[in-house]
């Protein structure tokens, strides 16, 4: 693998599963692939819970916030290889139009911000979300890019993005 690729991480808050997954594809990933996170409707700040989550997984938080889905579809903007949805809302969102189209897939994971009850319950549906996530991106990264075709990949985008769907469906 010889190229840098871009990955965007879309949610409607941005204040946890796209910010976890932002801190473990830059640090799994690195130095081939460099992520970012937003919100269609970021929440302006991020939830302790998911920092503890990337923390005790020994991941850098630094310089993660919530930010828009409008700092990465203006001009200067990375350009993005891939964008992966990986909340409930996201999928029935209109993104906007992204320079040089990226491959998109839907990695939807149940909220643990939504998560109502005591401080054990939010913090388990937080490490439910950040293993789901650590578990994709981890097959994500053990993709052969070089030789699969845009199809055969986009395939295997979208199958990563069922990987754990079944104990995600059970949790509701």
């Amino acid at each position: 693998m010889k190229r840098l690729y871009n990955v965007l991480f879309l949610c409607t808050g941005n204040s946890a599963r796209s910010i976890m997954a932002e801190g473990i594809m830059n640090y799994r990933g690195r130095p081939h692939f460099t992520a970012f996170s937003a919100g269609s409707h970021p929440s302006g700040a991020v939830r302790p819970e998911a920092l503890r989550q990337l923390e005790m997984a020994r991941i850098p938080v630094e310089g993660l916030r919530s930010k828009s889905w409008d700092e990465f579809a203006s001009p200067g903007a990375p350009k993005l290889d891939f964008v992966f949805t990986v909340c409930d809302n996201a999928a029935n969102e209109v993104c906007p139009v992204w320079p040089g189209q990226p491959m998109t897939a839907h990695w939807g994971v149940p909220d643990p911000a939504a998560v109502e009850g005591s401080a054990t319950q939010i913090e388990k549906a937080f490490r439910e979300a950040f293993f789901i996530l650590e578990r994709r991106i981890t097959l994500f990264l053990l993709l052969p890019f070089a030789s699969l075709d845009r199809l055969a990949l986009k395939q295997e985008l979208d199958n990563i993005g069922q990987t754990g769907a079944a104990l995600a469906e059970e949790k509701r």
